[in-house]
């Protein structure tokens, strides 16, 4: 039989959808370098003009960006710790209203409480780089606290020491 020369033809499968692309987004680097940067997430997607759901959505569906992401992270606290110590050490001169002087400063408690939210994602994920146990950052941590507290003693004994050397504290009473 055949076909009538202005009938409809057949309709067909819709043609298929091409698959999402699992490669890299132009703004991935920028996000990622930015992230290491600031370890601020809304900052970093500013840096590479996306959406923060942006980043979430592929961190979420893409693993090796989520592990990249977690690494970008850590560098970011690693950097912020070297940054708190320096401030520790020297402070920061800021102005008084009206001064033509600065005043030195050591306030850094966002500082303290931003590297203790993040601490606990950041040391899991050191390890996992260092393919360290647990059993080996215990061990770590017990070697650490028995240093410090034997560098506490030898202290103790010193200070013991100077003060009965310059006479301070009363000497043992001879018997006879």
């Amino acid at each position: 039989m055949a076909q009538r020369p202005n009938a409809p033809k057949p309709r067909t499968a819709a043609p298929a959808r091409r698959a999402r692309s699992d490669s890299t987004p132009k703004w991935a680097g920028v996000f990622l370098a930015a992230l290491a940067d600031t370890s601020n997430v809304a900052a970093a997607a500013r840096a590479a003009s996306i959406d923060v759901s942006t980043a979430y959505n592929r961190r979420r569906h893409n693993h090796e960006f989520n592990r990249e992401w977690q690494v970008a992270l850590c560098e970011g606290y690693d950097n912020l710790e070297m940054e708190l110590l320096c401030r520790l050490r020297t402070g920061e001169v800021k102005p008084a209203a009206g001064a033509k002087k600065g005043n030195r400063t050591f306030d850094n408690a966002t500082a303290f409480r931003l590297l203790a939210a993040h601490r606990e994602s950041t040391t899991r994920e050191r390890a996992q780089r260092q393919h360290t146990s647990a059993e080996e950052i215990r061990a770590a941590i017990d070697r650490k606290v028995d240093e410090l507290r034997r560098r506490v003693m030898e202290a103790k004994a010193q200070r013991e020491a100077a003060a009965l050397a310059a006479g301070i504290l009363p000497k043992p009473q001879d018997p006879a």
